[in-house]
């Protein structure tokens, strides 16, 4: 018997949620979960998942057509649904993509673009006061983190802090966070006329907590490695890990 991720307590928490979803509570509906979790944590091909899981095609099957009505992210926002946004902490991760990820046959783009490791995709991340998971997108490898950082910022809740790197030193940036009533926590570059006098260092020192968040993540094999073909799907994927963390809280 393979190992398995959801404890009692876990599933009772996690079943609730995919009835609402309009999930049909098959006699096995806990078993697919299982097998997709397994998946994500493995990063297996799924033709090659174990039996007791049960049929890997219906298993997938199940995978993709949730992807496709994005229900593995509103199951990720229904866990996460009372964050600690005092202070949110924002940064991006590459991912590289498995040669098994190209080729997808759709012409719309699939978030794998070229950068120094190749082909590659990347999670742009915001997390909490508490370091878990509040939001997060996916885009292609070579995009920069500042082209982004805008339309993640519009989605969070309202927050006293916003904390990142100097990546994200862009006047858009901050002239957006001030509109939002938060204080942005960005060291700004070396070339700056400004400085970094205003800075608050010791807040600063908190922006581990979206680095941790990474290290958890990355755990999961099939987020370290991007095999899925189509975006939706790594997102689901990722949804997925980010919904795990949400469900001890």
């Amino acid at each position: 018997m393979p190992r398995l991720m959801l404890s009692d307590e876990f599933w009772s928490k996690l079943e609730k949620i995919l009835l609402q979803e309009a999930i049909y509570n098959q006699r096995n509906l806990r078993m697919t979960v299982e097998g997709m979790l397994y998946r994500m944590r493995v990063g297996c091909p799924w033709r090659d998942l174990p039996e007791a899981f049960g049929s890997w095609n219906s298993i997938y099957k199940r995978f993709n057509a949730w992807s496709l009505s994005s229900k593995w992210l509103r199951i990720f926002k229904a866990l996460s649904i009372d964050p600690d946004c005092e202070w949110e902490f924002i940064d991006g991760s590459y991912v590289k993509a498995h040669q098994h990820s190209a080729g997808a046959a759709d012409k719309e783009p699939q978030a794998i673009g070229k950068s120094r490791a190749g082909n590659t995709t990347k999670i742009h991340l915001v997390v909490d006061s508490y370091g878990l998971p509040a939001d997060f997108e996916i885009t292609g490898g070579e995009v920069n983190d500042c082209s982004t950082a805008p339309d993640l910022i519009a989605k969070l809740p309202d927050a006293k802090a916003i904390v990142a790197d100097k990546g994200y030193d862009s006047e858009c940036i901050r002239g957006q966070l001030t509109k939002k009533g938060a204080r942005a926590v960005i060291p700004r570059k070396r070339n700056s006329l400004k400085g970094n006098a205003d800075m608050d260092w010791g807040l600063y020192g908190y922006r581990h907590l979206v680095e941790n968040a990474f290290a958890r993540l990355k755990q999961y094999r099939a987020v370290a490695t991007r095999y899925d073909k189509l975006k939706r799907n790594f997102e689901s994927m990722v949804a997925m890990a980010c919904g795990y963390l949400w469900l001890p809280m």
